[in-house]
């Protein structure tokens, strides 16, 4: 897993190692992960609106960013209209467009 900072990669890195090596047991090693996992930016909310925008730039159709993004229309439907709120992978992929553009995504 790659975070955003050298030090921390390394350290995982590092934590890795030693438990393959056996110099680490698994509790100790969870530990460490979880706590650097915790840490890591969580995406902000998007509001329905900003669903939509996102789309919208995209050019793309309810049924079309759907297929790209592997998920239903009607859930896109449901996000753009409040009723659902993304969550998980599909609240990530969200943000990366809205940041980078759907272009990533292709």
């Amino acid at each position: 897993m790659k975070t955003t900072d050298r030090l921390t990669d390394d350290l995982l890195e590092m934590a890795d190692g030693m438990l393959k090596l056996g110099v680490m047991d698994r509790a100790t090693h969870k530990k460490i992960t979880r706590r650097h996992l915790a840490a890591l930016p969580q995406p902000m909310p998007l509001s329905a609106a900003e669903i939509r925008g996102i789309r919208e730039r995209a050019h793309l159709s309810q049924a079309a960013l759907a297929h790209v993004l592997g998920i239903s229309p009607g859930y896109i439907s449901r996000l753009e209209r409040g009723e659902k709120k993304p969550s998980g992978a599909t609240l990530a992929l969200f943000s990366v467009i809205k940041r980078k553009g759907i272009e990533v995504i292709f």
